[in-house]
């Protein structure tokens, strides 16, 4: 699939089909784009699950903090990733060792990379890179 642009309607569906989201990246500063991406999902109704390392077992709004992907119990539906783009390989990785295996991988605004990209694709996943969910979800779903 090409990146450069997607139909309304795959991004719509995506989002209409999540439940679950990890948000790889998460950070509990406010000022921090993915805290307020975070806010917007979990206002949306979306279970959000927040990823970060360094933060495993505190909160974030909320939400119980995993330090990495395999950590989470449960069936993830999308994977939002606010990471530098050379960490998507990383993550994609990461995704495809997971059973069952996440249905999409989001990459966040300026996060792109065709080759990670592929290899989910490969592997059945939907990918959707340089986007965010907060600015298609009112664009998309009102």
């Amino acid at each position: 699939m090409q990146h450069d642009d997607y139909d309304s309607g795959y991004i719509a569906n995506i989002l209409k089909q999540t439940r679950t989201i990890a948000l790889v990246g998460a950070s509990p500063n406010p000022a921090r784009p993915s805290h307020g991406v975070m806010r917007f999902l979990l206002s949306k109704g979306y279970h959000v699950i927040p990823v970060n390392p360094g933060l495993g077992g505190k909160e974030i709004l909320g939400q119980t903090v995993v330090a990495q992907l395999a950590d989470i119990k449960e069936p993830i539906d999308m994977i939002d990733v606010f990471r530098a783009p050379q960490y998507l390989a990383e993550v994609v990785d990461a995704a495809l060792a997971l059973d069952p295996k996440p249905k999409v991988i989001w990459g966040q605004l300026t996060v792109r990379d065709d080759a990670a990209a592929a290899k989910a694709e490969a592997a059945g996943l939907d990918v959707v890179m340089d986007r965010c969910p907060a600015i298609e979800y009112p664009r998309l779903l009102g």
